[in-house]
């Protein structure tokens, strides 16, 4: 697998979704937070103002006039102790009002200390509330809930303004505290919903996986199209692939034809050329003859290397054959040459063995091996063909006289020849070299039991070095 780098994510797809999808979840989850946070505070608060306009209710129904001093104070003081414990955040305050008391007085919570709240001198009808937040010891702030009422005559038939007072310092904690107790549970779904979405995108990107491995099997020759069986987001691209698939292999027919047009225009002036090299010859014009033929063979060389090339280009990667039919076929035509009629011929490839290689491409590399061994051969020739772990093995192997160890790297370069006096251009096993190379296949010799030569041919399994040797060569896979 290939590793990812720095920046590897921007050219991975999957990892840029579930990073997208990450931040998505995580945004989503910090809002949903902060949301949750703002409802809570608000509940707390809706809560606060009914438990103060509870308090609010008993300490006007509290009201009485002190038989003794004949003021007006409480009965009965609230039962919450905080309103008994000074500074407690809690509190209470009951004033006449001095527009309509000539003798204003207060009265407050013992939490209040000696400290007064500063209600707001704002117009209430007789009964209505109003809800406030104003400053009060200590600089807090409070939650203030009052209501101005009207005294019966018994309780002098006066004005008056009850307070009631919550620090909003309580109100914060508890919606601090719903905050903090509430990160660990989003954390949670944080990282479910994130699995959840590395799930999906897995999901969703498996069809690019079915088509990676389709595009495998072209590559390896057990398929020739995507097929049609995708999710139809992603149709529209095997279909694209499959056309282009069928408009690819119209073009190799193509090219083929014309490689075939070619060599058949190009034979027929070579071999008057030949003729004419051989009526010089006779004629006793020698040095125009090796002229003539000089000529001819670099015209030969430069034709065999373009067909070779032009073969190569328009190789399909698909293509099988199998090697004990091209073997016959190669036979067939080499034995009812004068160098190969004198030859006893020996087979030994398997009828079902079967190479990762065009059938065309396959005759071209055991013709010229098999026609030079025919001309070196004494009396033999043996072709093996067998399965390896490596892919298919095919050997001709002659009893000629061999090549010595040190030649054999040599006479693979183009235009070598060890024998000057046989006919050729010496291009034979060069371009069988180039278009195993091509294959992925390699071309090897070495000393065969009977002390000739002999050629191994090695044809991998799968053929994605095809592609890669003719993207080295600037060819088109």
């Amino acid at each position: 697998m290939r590793q990812l780098g720095v920046f590897g994510w921007r050219r991975s797809l999957r990892l840029r979704l579930l990073a997208v999808g990450a931040l998505s979840i995580l945004i989503a989850l910090a809002l949903a937070w902060a949301g949750m946070t703002l409802v809570f505070e608000r509940h707390v608060e809706r809560r606060a103002v009914a438990e103060l306009s509870v308090h609010l209710d008993q300490i006007i129904a509290s009201l009485d006039r002190d038989p003794e001093t004949g003021r007006v104070n409480l009965s009965q003081t609230p039962a919450d102790p905080r309103f008994g414990r000074p500074l407690s955040g809690l509190y209470w305050q009951v004033e006449s009002d001095h527009r309509t008391n000539a003798d204003p007085w207060v009265l407050r919570s013992r939490s209040l200390w000696d400290a007064r709240l500063p209600v707001l001198q704002d117009d209430l009808a007789d009964g209505q509330v109003h809800e406030h937040v104003i400053t009060g010891p200590l600089g807090a702030s409070l939650l203030t809930l009052e209501r101005m009422v009207q005294l019966p005559e018994r309780l002098g038939g006066t004005r008056v303004r009850t307070v009631v007072a919550l620090d909003r310092a309580d109100l914060r904690a508890a919606t601090a505290h719903f905050a903090r107790d509430l990160l660990p549970y989003l954390g949670v779904l944080a990282l479910m919903l994130i699995g959840a979405s590395a799930i999906q995108i897995t999901v969703g990107l498996r069809p690019l996986a079915a088509i990676r491995a389709r595009i495998n099997a072209i590559r390896s020759g057990t398929a020739s199209r995507l097929g049609s069986d995708f999710p139809s987001e992603v149709m529209p691209l095997a279909t694209e692939v499959d056309a282009l698939l069928t408009a690819r292999e119209g073009d190799v027919v193509r090219a083929r034809a014309r490689a075939a047009d070619l060599a058949h225009g190009l034979k027929t002036p070579l071999q008057v050329l030949a003729g004419d090299v051989d009526r010089l010859r006779n004629q006793g014009e020698t040095a125009v003859a090796d002229e003539i033929q000089q000529v001819a063979t670099s015209m030969r060389r430069h034709v065999e290397r373009e067909l070779a090339r032009a073969r190569l280009a328009a190789g399909v990667v698909d293509s099988r054959c199998r090697p004990a039919e091209v073997v016959r076929r190669v036979v067939n035509v080499v034995r009812r040459a004068p160098d190969g009629a004198r030859l006893q011929w020996d087979s030994a490839v398997p009828d079902d063995l079967t190479a990762r290689m065009d059938a065309d491409d396959l005759t071209e590399v055991l013709g010229n091996l098999i026609d030079n061994a025919a001309r070196h051969a004494a009396g033999h020739i043996r072709i093996e063909g067998a399965a390896a772990d490596s892919g298919v093995v095919l050997r001709v192997l002659d009893d000629g006289p061999g090549i010595p160890a040190d030649m054999r790297s040599t006479v693979l370069d183009r235009g070598v020849r060890l024998d000057m006096a046989s006919a050729g251009s010496g291009l034979g096993l060069a371009i069988a070299q180039d278009i195993l190379a091509a294959w992925g296949g390699t071309l090897t010799l070495e000393a065969a039991p009977s002390g000739g030569l002999a050629a191994v041919v090695t044809l991998p399994v799968r053929q994605a070095a095809h592609e890669q040797a003719m993207r080295r060569r600037g060819g088109t896979p």
